[in-house]
Formats: structure tokens, sequence, C-alpha cells
């Protein structure tokens, strides 16, 4: 019996998101999800370059989602919102963005690997905006594929109570379906389609001890079903359901599926969990703005969206907007604020939008209006970035954007031919509006044009991109890491006199610094400041601009130029003058006492590193070691699986360029690799 439809329209949404390590089947569970919904009329594959949310070429020739893509359907009477995330460690800025917007997501593991690092890294993500996620182990028909195995890893990495609610029938290739621990059933796919049935006999006493350890596991955790787990033999299938309803969304628990999306198993009752366990945009709480102001997911509230992915075209700007209460209707003019339209927060823009379109990937449906809950692309916008918010001009908003890591490899571009400089510019303007994470710059001393990013591979994509759509030669230079600078020891009661007397109103400012390193350095900590003046000798306003000069001086450090990190300054005294006192000079002398202080102190230079993990076969281990050890690297775990070897190790990013080819030579091809940041160390 299908459910009853509730009155509100808000209640049969959910947006969510796919979630997963490289290759572990994202993307092919979002295209198996859409033909089942009746999305698309044909399966799209990866390999082939057939997907729907893979459209971009630059995709398609790697085989790896770049781009998140936004599609969507319908199942049992609910409206479906996709968002395809990238899996590389390079692009999770463009998961963090997408992750902002979403009410829920599926994590996606592979039922030989279980949790591998970027899975680790894309749940911490969720966890920071507080998103409700389930679970699906794919590819249980690989051999090695091992539920309980992939299920312990997201017990002992993630720290989280794994509640499967499903029992494969059958291992590798014979996994032909699973029991619904649930409902007590089995649905077994076969020539394309799924039968529900009774529970095997020779996994029913299996299923029942399986259903009992759920029944133990969420009854510890949810008060309602510990009652009736108290006083009846077992919990009715309606209790066991709702409590893992609430523990999904409370994010007290973590809903365990599993299948395999490329023979097309497993998907139909992932799509029913995704409904069933997952909330609405009323099921979460009113987004709420940097001034404390909540809006509730209303369509007759005022507006509030969210800018979170900009797409700058030759032909206009596609700003990817979600709404979370209010109406946005064609032609409505909407305020844009927030930091990143390059205004004062709250100041913002009036703009006007011309066009809304409901998204499929890299297809558009104009439409009329979006209303709370939806996710829709706009046209129009000129000041909007990811991060900026839309809201009514008569009840200004700002939402918190999604936070944008620091670039941490650069290269040089240049164009060929001199006439396509103005082009080359206009590119990376473009390149760098449509990724947060992308940065450009000139460097002081050689005059280059410097691109930055989060990765090799990003970089890479960055300028195939600027060569594909702008039709231009792009010479680019060897990959360099974003050094940073320390203090290892610091300086107390540096003293430092700024005075200026040049005709007219003079500048004097008096200040003490005491400098000293602040722990975290080495995972990105980054700069505190106090004072602890008293008596008035420095007012207040005047505090403030010597924190703005400290800050100044951080840009560039006494080693090399880099910018400096990882340190606290405390203001503990100062004088001023009654009429050459100014914030001017304050600044001044803040930026100036704090270059001298870090001179006088001890630093150190520090280059970003890696955590890099390794899987080889068990003959090549001992050559990956040597290998490691060559490029400055520190062994931090090695683990047997399946025949191969696991090794993790923390290497220094330079030392990872060119990895991949090395590996390969090491290995005769069969080893491979993954990396994630692990903060900064100390040049070696």
């Amino acid at each position: 019996m299908r459910p009853r439809i509730p009155d509100n329209p808000l209640a049969i949404v959910r947006n969510l998101g796919i979630l997963a390590h490289v290759d572990a089947g994202k993307t092919t569970v979002t295209e198996r999800m859409l033909y089942l919904a009746g999305a698309t009329y044909k399966r799209g594959e990866v390999h082939d370059g057939t997907t729907v949310t893979d459209f971009d070429p630059l995709e398609r020739d790697r085989g790896i989602t770049i781009f998140a893509a936004a599609v969507s359907c319908a199942w049992d009477g609910h409206r479906v919102n996709l968002i395809d995330t990238p899996g590389h460690v390079d692009f999770s800025d463009e998961v963090e963005r997408s992750l902002r917007v979403l009410d829920g997501a599926i994590a996606v593991f592979d039922a030989v690997a279980g949790v591998e690092p970027q899975s680790e890294s894309v749940w911490r993500l969720a966890d920071r905006y507080g998103v409700p996620r389930i679970a699906f182990v794919n590819k249980l028909d690989r051999a090695g594929a091992d539920l309980d195995t992939a299920v312990e890893s997201i017990r002992r990495r993630l720290h989280k109570a794994p509640l499967v609610v499903q029992l494969p029938i059958g291992q590798e290739d014979g996994f032909t379906g699973v029991v619904d621990l649930v409902r007590m059933r089995s649905l077994v796919w076969a020539g394309g389609a799924c039968s529900a049935g009774p529970v095997p006999e020779d996994l029913l006493a299996q299923a029942r001890r399986r259903r009992r350890l759920l029944e133990e596991s969420v009854a510890e955790l949810h008060a309602g079903a510990l009652e009736e787990f108290c006083v009846r033999p077992s919990i009715s299938d309606e209790t066991l359901a709702g409590a893992l309803r609430d523990l999904t969304r409370s994010g007290a628990g973590l809903v365990v599926l599993c299948g395999s999306a490329y023979r097309d198993r497993g998907i139909e009752p992932l799509l029913d969990a995704v409904v069933a366990y997952l909330p609405s945009p009323l099921d979460v709480p009113p987004v709420r703005g940097e001034d404390g102001a909540e809006r509730a997911a209303d369509p007759q509230a005022p507006l509030a969206a969210l800018a979170f992915k900009v797409n700058a075209t030759a032909t206009g700007r596609l700003t990817y907007v979600r709404v979370y209460s209010g109406t946005l209707r064609k032609g409505d003019t909407v305020l844009v604020t927030g930091l990143d339209t390059g205004l004062d927060t709250g100041a913002g823009r009036t703009e006007r939008v011309s066009r809304i379109l409901r998204v499929q990937a890299d297809r558009h449906t104009e439409v009329d209006l979006a209303v709370a809950g939806d996710i829709v692309a706009v046209v129009g916008l000129k000041s909007a970035r990811p991060g900026a918010t839309l809201c009514a001009p008569g009840a200004p908003l700002v939402l918190e954007p999604p936070s944008t890591a620091e670039p941490v490899v650069s290269v040089a571009v240049e164009a060929r031919r001199s006439t396509d400089a103005d082009r080359l510019a206009s590119g990376l303007a473009r390149l760098a509006e449509e990724d947060p994470s992308l940065a450009v710059r000139t460097d002081a001393e050689t005059g280059q044009t410097l691109l930055s990013g989060m990765g090799e591979l990003h970089l890479e994509v960055a300028v195939d991109k600027l060569r594909r759509e702008h039709v231009m030669d792009v010479a680019v230079g060897r990959p360099q890491v974003a050094h940073r600078e320390t203090v290892v020891r610091g300086v107390s009661g540096l003293l430092y006199r700024h005075v200026k007397q040049d005709g007219g109103a003079g500048q004097f400012a008096h200040v003490v610094l005491d400098v000293e390193p602040l722990e975290g350095a080495l995972d990105g900590g980054g700069f505190e400041f106090a004072s602890t003046v008293v008596g008035g000798r420095v007012p207040r306003e005047y505090v403030r601009a010597v924190e703005a000069g400290c800050r100044d001086a951080l840009a560039d450090g006494p080693l090399g130029g880099h910018p400096v990190t990882g340190l606290r300054v405390t203001l503990t005294d100062g004088a001023t003058h009654p009429k050459d006192s100014s914030d001017l000079a304050f600044r001044t002398a803040g930026r100036l006492a704090l270059r001298e202080a870090l001179r006088a102190g001890v630093m150190e230079l520090l280059e970003p590193v890696a955590e890099v993990t390794v899987t080889v076969p068990g003959d090549a281990a001992g050559a990956v070691l040597g290998d490691l050890a060559a490029r400055h690297g520190r062994i931090s775990g090695s683990s047997a699986r399946a025949g191969t070897v696991v090794i993790t190790a923390v290497v220094p990013l330079a030392e990872v360029f060119g990895y991949a080819t090395r590996l390969r030579s090491r290995t005769q091809g069969r080893g491979t690799f993954t990396t994630r940041p692990a903060g900064y160390a100390p040049v070696r």
C-alpha cells in the first residue's frame, strides 16, 4: 500500500547528496536511482561516458566526477533532488559547497575497501554541517567483498553506531539479493526485476539473529524502542522503522544498506530508505542568519536562499541556489548579501532575477518560481558568488557561507601568444569566479601569473578547462607547493615606537608586544591576538588597529616571504599622543613591530604534507616502502588485506607530484594510491 501523501508539499521533498571516496560507485548509484525512478530511459555507464551527471568532457575523459551535478527524480510520491559530488580529494571544496545546502546524504562505501581516506574526509564535512546520512555498502558482487568487514570499518574509523538493516543473499558472484531485516522478507533481483518473498530457509536463523541484534542496538539509542523492547518479545516493524528514522535524523545512528549498483541490485530499497529515513525541509532546523534571525521552511515567509555554485559561461552566468524560505519568482528583485559579494556584510546589492531553471545535470527547464526546499539555477545575477545570500530587500539576512580551504599548490601560467594575454586574464578570472578554491595572483618578484589550487589534478583540470573553453595555447610551469612560516621561539616585551613628522599632523604610536608559538600550527592553526593593556593606555579603537597591522605583517615572513601562521600576539603596553595618535599610526606600528619581532625570534619553514594510502601486491611492498622513505615519507601504518598490502604514510606534498608514474613502474601497474591533506610539517 502506498503511503498517504502529506498535505504540506514540502514533506515529500528530499534534498540529498551522494558522498564517497573516488571509485566507490557514487555516480553509478546515482544513475541507477534515476533509471529506476523513470527519470532516464537508459542506464548510464561511467566507463562508456554515458552518465547523466558526469556530462562534462573533462569528467568523461578521466572517468571521475569533477563537478557537483544536480538532478531530480520522483519515487513513491516523493520528489528526490540529488547532487552527485566528486570523490577525489582535490575537489573537496566542491563537496563542501554542496553539503552546505543539503538536508541529507547517502554515504557510499566499497564492500572490499570499506572506509577509505576520502570517505573519512567527506564524513567530517557532513558532520560539520550536521547532515543526516544513511550508508550504502556497494560492490558486494566483487571478489573479497564482505559486508561485516565494511561495517566494522565504519564503526572503527567513523565512530558511528551502524544499524545494519539488510543481510546479503549470496556472496561475491553469487550475490543475488538481500533480506530486509525490518520487514523480514527477501528481495531478489533476476532479469532486471526485483521480487519480494519470504526469507530463504537456509538464512532464516541468521536473519532472526541479526534482527534481534538490530533491535538491541536500536533500543540502546531510542527511548521509545527501548520501552517496547522491555515489555514485548520484539519490537514491531512500525516502531523499528520509526526509531530508525529518528536516529538517522538526529545523527545518533547510521542505517546501513547494501547492494551492487552496477548489477542493479539494492537500489529500490535504497530509494525507499531515502524516503523513509532522511529528512524533508520541514524536518531540519530553521536556517539561521549571522545575526541570529531564523527563517522557517515556509513559502510564505520572506525570501532566504544561498548561492552554492556558479557557472560563468560566455553566454551568461548560472547561479545555483538553495531556497530555504519564501518564494523566488521570475522577474523578482532580490538583495544579494554576504562577504562573497565583495561588499560589506549586510550591505548587499539589489539585482533582478531574469530566469529560473529547474536543473537536470546539463539540461535545464524554465519555471516561473521556486519555493522553500527547491534547488534551482538562476540567470541574471552578476554579483553573487558561492556563499552569497539572496534575500528579500525588505528583510535582509546573511547566511553562513561554506568555508573555503587555502590553496596548497601553484603553477605558473602564461599565454604562448602575447595577443592572448588579455583573454588569459579573463579566463583565469572566470575560473576563480566559478571555483573559490582556485586563486590567481601575480608573483611580485618574477611577474609570473600564478594559479593556485588544492592539488595537482585540481590545477590540471582547471588548465584543461581554460584550453577547451577559451581555445588558447597556454604554457604551464611545474607545480610548486605553498610554504608557510611559523614561530618556534618568540620574543617578550618587544617595544616599538612609531614617530613620523613631515609637516602638519604627525603620527605617533607606541606598542609593546609579546609573540609566542600557537598550538596547532602544523594543522593549519592560524593567528590569535589579545590585549592585556590596562588603564586605558591604548584605547580600544587603537587596539583593533594594532591587530589589523599585525595581520598585515603575516602576509610575508622573514625566511622567504611566505605567509606566517601559528602564532599568538599579545599587546601588553603602549602609549599615545594627544594629537598625533591615530588608527593609521597604530596600524603601522603593529605591522612594523610584528615584523621586527619575527626577525628577532626563531622561525621555521613549513611545507604541506599529505597522507598517502598505497595499495600494492605483497611482493611489491618492500620496493614501495623504500621509495616512500626516499621521498621523506613517514610510515604510519601497514596492513594486509586479501593478498595486498595497504601502506599509509605522511609524505611532503611536493614529493607526491609524479608519484603515480613511479608507483606504476615499481608495481608493474598493479599499485594504486590515494592522498588527502594532512596539514603542514617542518621542511626536512
